[in-house]
């Protein structure tokens, strides 16, 4: 089997009853799924549990998807929602695992000294809280914009809401996650005596 093929190829022939296809397809989506479920999650095991549910969702549903030219999509929007319905059923109640993946692309130490290397951290961290603060909405736009580098229009089929919604909630955590970083600007610096 060609792990060239396209998305509706490899469907095709899943549908037809080719588990290698559908394999294929699973080693093909399985990190960018489990890193939008980890980034909406915030915990290593929930992201893993969302992303094989995922999969059992995509395979039983297999008959289902049809003329669509990419799975990546929908298999995001089955992922969202899984996400969603264990944050409403209150799967986790603090999330354990920080962001690291959005701070790391949004901040870079290479070439910084110890100093600023400390200030990177202290940003980091603060980035860390204020994303796992972000309700499961605000966070999966984060999340899908900035770990996932989808466009608004991507989002917004995966989300099944208008561009003008998403761009709304990239507006008001981008806001909130000013804030919490400009309230750790303002706070005293401790000096070690």
């Amino acid at each position: 089997m060609d792990t060239r093929s396209s998305d509706q190829e490899l469907l095709q022939q899943a549908q037809q009853g080719q588990l290698e296809a559908f394999e294929i397809l699973y080693h093909k989506y399985e990190q960018p799924v489990f890193r939008t479920a980890l980034g909406i999650m915030g915990n290593r095991q929930a992201a893993e549990e969302v992303l094989q549910d995922c999969f059992v969702r995509a395979h039983r549903h297999l008959s289902h998807l049809h003329g669509d030219p990419s799975v990546g999509p929908w298999l995001h929007r089955v992922t969202v929602n899984l996400c969603y319905s264990r944050l409403r059923r209150n799967y986790l109640s603090r999330m354990t695992v920080p962001l690291e993946a959005i701070s790391n692309r949004l901040f870079s130490t290479h070439g910084l000294s110890p100093e600023e290397r400390s200030q990177d951290n202290e940003m980091k961290a603060a980035v860390h809280s204020g994303i796992e603060a972000l309700d499961a909405k605000h966070r999966a736009v984060v999340v899908l914009y900035y770990l996932q580098d989808m466009s608004l229009e991507e989002i917004s089929a995966i989300l099944d809401c208008p561009v003008g919604t998403v761009k709304s909630r990239l507006f008001h955590a981008r806001k909130e996650l000013c804030q919490r970083l400009a309230s750790l600007r303002s706070q005293p610096v401790a000096v070690a005596a």
